[in-house]
């Protein structure tokens, strides 16, 4: 019965509010695990486009522009031809109603709000490389291949490369006009949108980099850009501020031929120097360069602008296309401080790894995604633990190796401690040194040395003190009859026979 125009409106905000119901109960749930924080996020997204869709279906009905709803609005009212007739606008359309029904005269209720419920279990599929460890670090092995491959880049290991892709302001300006760096580029902004919209799809990015736009047209505009401050002197020679060869390490021109000419072509580009000539006349231009400044040199020494060397028409196309790389840059490093902590995650990652073989590497990925889907689980109801394990840090029962590993099937039961009961052989040792063993012997009098360990009866802690007292009063230390005593002529007697001689004036 949607066939009108009004029923569909109607139709369409009915689905509006109960998406929008549908999203509120979701995000009102609190996801369990990382995992189950991105299919939800991006569940709501879905949704969210879902809303816009309809909106816009409702906009343009609204509008109206072929003055469809203001002819059914006009025939609802029974504003016919030869004028106003609304009870046969009524009885047309009640006619209408009975002859569906009449048609279909079993068709099934059907409980939308079943449908929409079945919303909040759906799992959007989410793909992410192996790498990239269901969204904790970044893959950027094809870029830096590409980094590391070009005339911009440097022979860099991954780890460095994380640190240096997100400042672009390093590389020298004259190198960025080419078509690998731009291609480089281009591909490095576009990875980073896509992996910033799956591991933060409730994010506005396109909000955030138009804002990006217009700082940077305001910035360009004054010439504030990182890297980028003397926009408007592209057809002057720009010394790159790399240096490429050392010449502090070289006292004749001689000695930079050993360099090779292709090193020698590339120093010389880096400083907007001519590269062309004899391999001599390479290494004595690159030798001027090493006592004299660069703003002194003869100006023949220096390359041709770019706008003399392929016309006005190319010299007019610099600007808008440093223009454009600045602004490609400048999305990358908004990108790159929005994945901080992923960048810095990745870093560690990388730096762990060095240290691990293939083998090792598997076991932790294998590891990593059986924890994701653990930690993903709803803990749901009763657990079921047959064997009646003891319960791990988690809440859940602990892997049966380890629970045989400590041996904590056996019981150990002391007396002394008030009959209380210890699992595993580990546990029942630790406890003689505890406040309640030691409280319970000092109850019977008993000093709790290393002599009463595996002890708990108290039957048996009695008879072994009194053993001990016992042993204790036979090797007793006796003066009287132990002490030694020596008289004038060197004889030996005990501290009572000594006495007595002594009183008797014996000696």
């Amino acid at each position: 019965m949607s066939s009108t125009l009004l029923e569909q409106t109607r139709s369409n905000h009915e689905e509006i509010e109960r998406l929008e119901r549908i999203v509120v109960q979701d995000l009102q749930t609190e996801p369990s695990s990382s995992k189950d924080r991105l299919v939800q996020g991006h569940r709501v997204r879905n949704m969210i486009q879902s809303i816009m869709r309809t909106t816009e279906k409702l906009i343009e009905t609204y509008e109206d522009k072929d003055g469809a709803r203001e002819d059914e609005i006009a025939a609802l009212g029974g504003h016919t031809a030869t004028g106003i007739n609304v009870y046969s606008a009524f009885y047309d359309r009640l006619k209408e109603i009975r002859e569906y029904h009449r048609k279909y005269p079993s068709g099934p209720l059907v409980d939308a709000s079943a449908d929409y419920e079945a919303l909040l279990k759906v799992e959007p599929v989410i793909s992410f490389s192996g790498e990239e460890g269901a969204g904790r670090y970044l893959d950027l092995h094809d870029l830096y291949n590409q980094y590391i491959n070009s005339k911009f880049g440097e022979r860099v290991e991954y780890s460095v490369y994380l640190d240096v892709f997100s400042q672009p302001e390093k590389i020298a300006r004259k190198l960025k006009f080419s078509r690998q760096y731009k291609k480089y580029l281009e591909a490095l902004l576009e990875y980073l949108i896509n992996f910033f919209q799956r591991t933060e799809p409730l994010q506005d990015l396109d909000k955030m980099l138009s804002k990006v736009e217009t700082d940077f047209e305001e910035q360009f505009a004054d010439g504030k850009v990182v890297g980028w401050e003397n926009h408007g002197q592209e057809n002057e020679p720009i010394p790159s501020q790399r240096s490429v060869i050392d010449l502090d390490y070289y006292t004749t021109a001689e000695e930079l031929i050993d360099v090779g000419p292709e090193k020698l072509k590339e120093a010389l580009g880096a400083l907007g120097l001519k590269v062309g000539g004899t391999l001599q006349q390479r290494a004595e231009r690159l030798f001027l360069t090493k006592d004299t400044p660069l703003d002194k040199l003869d100006k023949k020494h220096f390359a041709k602008p770019i706008g003399k060397q392929n016309g006005d028409a190319k010299a007019t196309q610099e600007p808008d296309s440093a223009k454009q790389i600045a602004l490609t840059e400048a999305k990358v490093k908004k990108l790159c401080s929005l994945l901080d902590e992923t960048i810095e995650r990745t870093k560690q990652n990388v730096v762990k790894k060095q240290a691990l073989t293939y083998e090792e590497m598997e076991e932790e990925r294998e590891g990593e995604e059986e924890r994701a889907e653990i930690e993903s689980d709803e803990e749901e109801g009763d657990i079921y633990n047959p064997l009646k394990l003891p319960m791990g840090f988690d809440g859940k029962p602990i892997p049966y190796w380890l629970y045989k590993l400590h041996g904590l099937g056996q019981k150990f039961e002391c007396e002394i401690c008030g009959n209380s009961v210890y699992m595993g052989r580990r546990a029942f040792e630790r406890h003689f040194k505890e406040f309640q063993h030691q409280h319970g012997m000092r109850c019977l009098g008993i000093p709790n040395t290393k002599n009463f360990n595996e002890i708990t009866s108290i039957e048996e802690a009695k008879a072994l003190w009194k053993k001990i007292q016992e042993r204790q009063g036979v090797n007793k230390w006796r003066p009287e009859l132990e002490e030694e005593y020596e008289d004038r002529e060197g004889n030996i007697y005990n501290k009572k026979t000594y006495s007595d001689l002594q009183r008797q004036g014996l000696i």
